[in-house]
């Protein structure tokens, strides 16, 4: 199995299909939780084999119990695995799926982008392909010549607990399900999803199950307990059935209507169109490298594009978190929202690559907030589960607002989040929102208190240091929001509140550590065996303050100190000397890493951004040593993906840290920048939300040895930050990378490093303003000087870019110049001296031209220049 490790030919991806590169079934062993089944990007369906593991498929296993149409990628618990359907042959004895499960080998497997086909060693040998449209899951079964082939659907099991289920013959084609389920991590509200499947000739027989007993003839069976339905046909001639699965979570009409727009066509149609969406998906970002390194980055971009899922029917229909039908109009309605995980790496990826889907998504979690009466944490289908703690849809829908995803949305996505920061649900809200709001806005932290929940799920009460980091982080991303939309006293309160970090810092261990409900630390000091930190220890939460990365090194000492504190977080000078090992045998430990450990987890959320710290602290050159050791961990491989992949958080980690672009500051438009693995990467990017159109990231040379950044070119001019924003993106078409055996200096210097965004001191503008003279007189053939400037308060933007237009015959130098103060010290002002002259045959009068100076975030002025000629 190869990695993103050395190797021996570098190749690019013209020569071949992309989708040729993917391979899903890794990450599909040990704790990827991911599965090797059919679907399209963000579909609705994940038509996939149920092997017994709790959340679908383990690639360890042997039996198939069914081909269920609803899967999560990635997931820590059980959910969804609605309907699993399996051919069988003979007699229909059991209903149990565990036991009537068909044996397979992984000889007989294959799968691809839109495709999965096994070969079931069981019932006389029975080949099983499937594929899938956004709506439908189709299957097409290849049985052995007998009298009795069957297909069973199976409506009373799942990967989570059935309430209720229902299933009906309607005829000799046709069967119809409802299917009423709950739970995930925990107990939740029930949600229904029903579902149409049409055989494409008639069954010789059926019958269907209630309990043990199987009612050969019966048409319908409905209630709690393992309930389904078998149709049988004649294979002696024809060997091979087909049949198409639609669902919908609104009505059986719903899933009628996406059966009959999305059932057409033939098996081999479908799943040729299936491969050509992926294949769509994936050109948007063509890397040039080593081709097992391709398999690697093309498997995890796929990953990224498998969720959140489209929801509404063919119609627009959609069940709203009211449970009540709406209608999506002129956007998309997605759900399944692995927020706590997604916010960190995906929602960027998205933005980036996506940012029309990732729009319609935004607007969706808006729906959910309409419909649902709160903004939720951890959706699942049409309710809310409350996994996971904090306050993570703020800097997810911050983000969207700041990568200009928002637009006719800002106030209301504003005004929900205000409302979910100031306040929690009512009592009678299945939603808990930020539940530890009480005590957070009195005191600024939220003390620990298992003993509080009072809703299913996760809670923030028993996670009180890291929900404490976690809502600061969540104010600062909502106070930069208000600030740029011109609420200055809130953003004054909110940037205030993303400093209560401070609050749970212990100044005599310098950690996080817990506080109890007097407001004393608690727990052990050793930060390994730290308490109330949500899936990880204080050493691991260290470093969850990308809001204000400057205090928090002031807090711990300053550079020298918080350097030697990452470097033995990374087990650094191992590292260097082995960084393969030193990732597998330091830095994993297990299927969860955090349970007593002082080191680095690359397999789980809280450290996603720890190895990007280092471009704070003067040496850069490590976030480069520590991102390539970690991305070895991803492999082609079933065992491939570390940890639970969570609806793709962790490929887009993958993804982003191989082409050297890394959202450093959770819901703002900065990208921290380390080495790519390519030498060659080209987004195609929507001209909608990115002018260019384009990016190419180019890394000459780059390799296991000569990884060093030396220098950085961004559209055609010298970086020596060790960040840019989305703003630099949009308009850059290109980011040129030179690469060294050894670290240099660039992003070495204090000026460098990414400045804070939050703090008591709320920056007034974008861009403050911008002057020059009104007016400046010259003589035919002469000239003048004068000087143009701008006063840049936004953090962040002190660098700015000035242009010269609608000059006429006059001469004014220079035209265009990127300019800055080059301090993280706001307010700035970025100065441009300018010479006008006019020719000596031009005739006296008065000219006009312009001078505009924008901020690397799109803000703009400009000032017009009245110039008269004399003689």
């Amino acid at each position: 199995m190869g990695s993103l490790g050395p190797m021996a030919h570098a190749t690019g991806p013209a020569d071949r299909h992309l989708t040729d590169y993917v391979d899903p079934f890794m990450g599909t062993q040990k704790e990827g939780n991911t599965y090797p089944g059919a679907t399209v990007p963000f579909g609705m369906t994940q038509i996939s084999p149920d092997t017994g593991h709790f959340t679908g498929y383990d690639h360890r296993a042997d039996r198939i119990r069914g081909f269920s149409m609803d899967h999560l990628s990635g997931a820590g618990c059980g959910a969804e695995g609605d309907l699993p359907v399996l051919p069988t042959t003979g007699a229909v004895r059991s209903t149990d799926y565990a036991r009537y499960a068909a044996a397979f080998t992984h000889a007989g497997e294959k799968a691809s982008p839109g495709y999965y086909r096994v070969r079931l060693t069981s019932y006389g040998g029975i080949t099983a392909e499937l594929t899938a449209t956004a709506r439908t899951g189709r299957q097409r079964y290849t049985f052995p010549a007998t009298t009795r082939a069957n297909v069973l659907l199976n409506t009373g099991q799942a990967l989570h607990k059935v309430i209720t289920s229902a299933v009906r013959v309607v005829d000799d084609h046709t069967v119809a399900t409802e299917i009423t389920g709950r739970g995930f991590c925990a107990d939740t509200l029930p949600y229904t999803v029903y579902s149409v499947t049409r055989f494409d000739r008639p069954f010789t027989a059926h019958g269907t199950w209630s309990g043990d007993t199987v009612t050969a003839g019966s048409a319908s069976s409905t209630g709690a307990g393992r309930r389904g339905a078998y149709v049988r046909f004649d294979t002696t001639r024809d060997r091979t059935v087909t049949a198409t699965t639609a669902i919908s979570y609104v009505s059986a009409g719903g899933a009628l209507r996406n059966l009959e727009r999305e059932g057409h066509g033939t098996f081999g149609r479908t799943a040729s169109a299936a491969r050509h969406a992926w294949e769509e998906r994936l050109e948007r970002v063509r890397v040039h490298g080593h081709r097992e390194r391709l398999r690697t980055f093309y498997s995890a971009l796929y990953r990224a594009l498998l969720a959140p899922n489209t929801g509404n029917d063919v119609d627009g229909r959609y069940t709203g978190w009211d449970g009540l039908v709406h209608r999506a109009d002129g956007f998309t309605y997605y759900q399944n929202w692995s927020l706590w995980d997604t916010y960190r790496t995906q929602a960027q990826l998205l933005s980036l690559i996506a940012p029309h889907e990732m729009r319609d998504m935004a607007i969706s979690l808006l729906k959910v907030n309409r419909q649902g009466g709160w903004l939720p944490k951890w959706g699942l289908a049409t309710v809310e589960t409350n996994t996971m703690t904090g306050d993570p849809i703020t800097p997810f829908l911050v983000n969207a607002y700041h990568q200009g995803l928002l637009h006719g949305y800002e106030e209301e996505a504003y005004q929900a989040l205000r409302r979910n920061a100031d306040r929690v649900p009512p009592a009678d809200s299945p939603l808990e929102g930020r539940g530890g709001n009480p005590r957070y806005l009195t005191d600024g932290f939220v003390p620990l208190n298992p003993h509080a929940k009072h809703r299913p799920g996760d809670f923030d009460y028993a996670h009180g240091p890291s929900v404490t980091l976690e809502y600061a982080l969540a104010d600062a991303a909502l106070g930069m929001m208000a600030h740029t939309l011109g609420h200055e006293d809130d953003a004054r309160r909110y940037l205030a509140r993303s400093q209560n970090f401070r609050n749970v810092f212990d100044p005599r261990t310098r950690y996080f550590r817990a506080r109890d409900a007097r407001g004393l630390f608690t727990g052990p000091t050793d930060p390994k065996r730290s308490i109330g930190f949500h899936e990880g220890t204080a050493a691991q939460y260290m470093w969850l303050v990308p809001q204000d990365l400057p205090e928090l090194i002031r807090m711990i000492g300053g550079r020298a100190a918080t350097n030697h504190r990452l470097d033995t977080f990374f087990a650094y000078d191992r590292l260097r000397r082995d960084p393969r090992g030193t990732a597998r045998d330091v830095w994993v430990h297990g299927p969860y890493a955090y349970y007593d450990q002082n080191t680095y987890n690359p397999q789980n959320e809280p450290d996603l951004l720890a190895p990007y710290t280092y471009l704070s602290t003067g040496q850069p050159w490590k976030t480069t040593d520590v991102v390539h050791a970690a991305l070895t961990l991803y492999t082609d491989g079933p065992g491939g993906v570390p940890g639970n992949d969570d609806l793709g958080t962790m490929s887009s980690w993958a993804v982003l840290s191989s082409i050297g672009l890394f959202p450093i500051q959770s819901g703002v438009p900065t990208w921290g920048l380390t080495t790519p693995v390519f030498d060659r990467v080209d987004l195609t990017l929507d001209p909608r939300y990115y002018p260019a159109g384009h990016l190419t990231i180019t890394a000459p040379g780059t390799s296991d040895s000569d990884r060093y950044i030396r220098s950085v070119r961004v559209g055609g001019h010298d970086l020596t930050d060790t960040w840019l924003t989305t703003g630099d993106l949009r308009t850059a078409g290109t980011v040129a990378f030179t690469v060294g055996r050894t670290p240099s200096g660039w992003g070495t210097r204090a000026q460098d490093a990414p400045p804070a965004y939050a703090g008591p001191r709320v920056p007034q503008h974008r861009l403050a303003q911008g002057a020059t003279p009104d007016s400046v007189r010259v003589g035919r053939g002469g000239g003048a000087r004068l000087t143009a400037f701008a006063v840049l308060t936004q953090p962040g933007q002190a660098t700015a870019r000035l242009t010269v237009s609608g000059q006429g015959p006059l001469r004014v130098e220079p035209r265009t110049r990127t300019v800055g103060a080059r301090s993280n010290s706001l307010p700035a002002t970025v100065a441009v001296p300018l010479r006008v002259s006019a020719p000596a045959g031009l005739r006296p009068g008065t000219h006009r031209f312009t001078i505009e100076v924008t901020d690397r975030y799109g803000g703009r002025v400009s000032r017009a220049v009245t110039v008269t000629v004399g003689r």
